[in-house]
């Protein structure tokens, strides 16, 4: 026997060993299920999990196996968590699910009012959510796990995994076309469905297609950045870009219904869950003084983070039904993008993410006071503080933007936390505060 038979011979004999070992502990997971429903307690408690993952950790011979063991952990908890949710659904606690593991939210708009649903694992149950009883074309990029694009399209009645390259560079009218022509190829009709399971990009360029495609096909949301969830999923803005200016070509669309699992965070790198927390941190800035205490109190993991998911989703929802087409109110939703889309519109800035890019442009658009509360927290999140040197080369990307009216733009300022105002500051002004800051 090689080694390699002796090594696969080993590995058949743990799986077997582990196999017996899993069927035992879902029995004890079903123990717990039973116990939670006659007490009234919720599926999830992350304290338990982190104390369960902390003492697997502690007990590892080879300290390099720690994130491995981690995302093993976690994995099993989820699935542990699902089985616990089925058992106390099918014995008819699923009120007491919903109320710790489920919530939706309805964003109510005249013509297109659709649900938003909170869930952990609820990828798991997306045809609950969702009507996939058609023709789908599951729109997903290089960078999202190729399971999760896969779940959607097995709940599908017919279903098609288009995958784009991750990036913003696939927010173009060459991928647009590719999108159009999948859906072409397969047949889709006006019955049909887009589904994207991904980033902003996706989600952007998934919306966008739809909304073209046969004048408009139903567009369901996945997000799967803390970005997404908390900002490009929400509220029907989709667009491609043009001639390197973000997101001038596009429509309000919105989806027929959004999916939002924080389960779908942990595969994501730190850098990313900090730069959704911009867009958090955003909305807490100009609407909601107290969630941005929490951000000054509290470090934000992801296993907190559902809370803050909510609140932040739900504050955007508001600012959408009061304003979808954004003639007014929802222009508040842009602070800190004005300046934030030309840095990263800059060539040069590659380097940097949307959020990282948000961060930055809020700071010039802060009175003194908020800034001084704004910068710890930035840098608490692990998001960046100072404007990059390239200013004169930045500043004519940001008087592109979609917000500038002849010589003219509608800036959001904050001069205290919670609340902001809309000023219309001429070029020169808007120019001079951006170099105030830099300098």
């Amino acid at each position: 026997m090689n080694t390699l038979e002796k090594a696969r011979e080993d590995i058949d004999r743990i799986d077997r060993e582990m196999t017996r070992l899993f069927e035992e502990r879902m029995q004890a997971v079903a123990a717990v299920a039973n116990y939670k429903a006659a007490h009234g307690l919720p599926v999830l408690d992350s304290g338990r999990e982190r104390e369960v993952i902390e003492k697997g950790v502690s007990r590892l011979c080879d300290p390099s196996l720690a994130p491995f063991y981690t995302r093993y952990q976690k994995e099993l908890m989820r699935v542990s968590r699902e089985r616990q949710a089925k058992m106390l659904a099918e014995n008819g606690a699923e009120k007491g699910v919903e109320s710790d593991t489920y919530r939706k939210y309805n964003l109510a708009l005249p013509d297109s009012s659709y649900d938003i649903h909170f869930e952990r694992g609820g990828l798991s149950h997306v045809a609950k959510r969702f009507d996939l009883a058609r023709r789908v074309l599951v729109l997903t990029d290089t960078g999202v796990p190729e399971e999760y694009a896969e779940r959607v399209c097995s709940a599908a009645k017919e279903g098609y995994i288009l995958r784009v390259e991750s990036g913003e560079g696939s927010k173009s009218l060459d991928t647009l076309e590719m999108v159009e022509k999948t859906m072409l190829t397969h047949g889709f009709t006006r019955r049909d469905a887009v589904v994207a399971v991904g980033g902003g990009v996706v989600g952007d360029l998934g919306g966008f297609a739809a909304s073209a495609y046969m004048r408009g096909i139903d567009f369901y949301n996945v997000p799967t950045t803390v970005l997404s969830m908390v900002d490009s999923s929400v509220g029907g803005k989709c667009a491609v870009n043009l001639g390197g200016v973000k997101n001038i070509l596009g429509a309000f669309y919105q989806p027929k219904g959004v999916l939002i699992d924080p389960e779908l965070l942990y595969t994501l790198p730190d850098r990313q869950v900090a730069a959704g927390l911009a867009e958090v941190i955003k909305i807490a800035l100009t609407s909601d003084k107290e969630l941005f205490a929490r951000f000054e109190k509290n470090d934000m993991t992801l296993d907190n983070i559902d809370d803050i998911l909510y609140r932040a989703v739900v504050l955007k929802a508001h600012v959408v039904e009061a304003d979808e087409k954004e003639a007014g109110l929802r222009k508040i939703l842009n602070f800190g993008h004005t300046y934030g889309h030309a840095i990263e519109g800059y060539t040069g800035m590659q380097n940097l993410l949307h959020g990282e890019c948000v961060a930055l442009g809020m700071l010039p658009m802060c009175a003194d006071t908020v800034r001084a509360r704004l910068i710890p927290v930035l840098k608490k999140v692990g998001l960046p503080t100072l404007l990059p040197p390239q200013t004169e080369a930045i500043l004519p990307l940001a008087l592109k933007d979609k917000k500038r009216t002849g010589d003219a733009i509608d800036c959001v300022l904050v001069d205290e936390v919670g609340s902001c105002r809309i000023e219309r500051l001429s070029v020169e002004d808007f120019r001079q505060r951006i170099l105030s800051y830099a300098n």
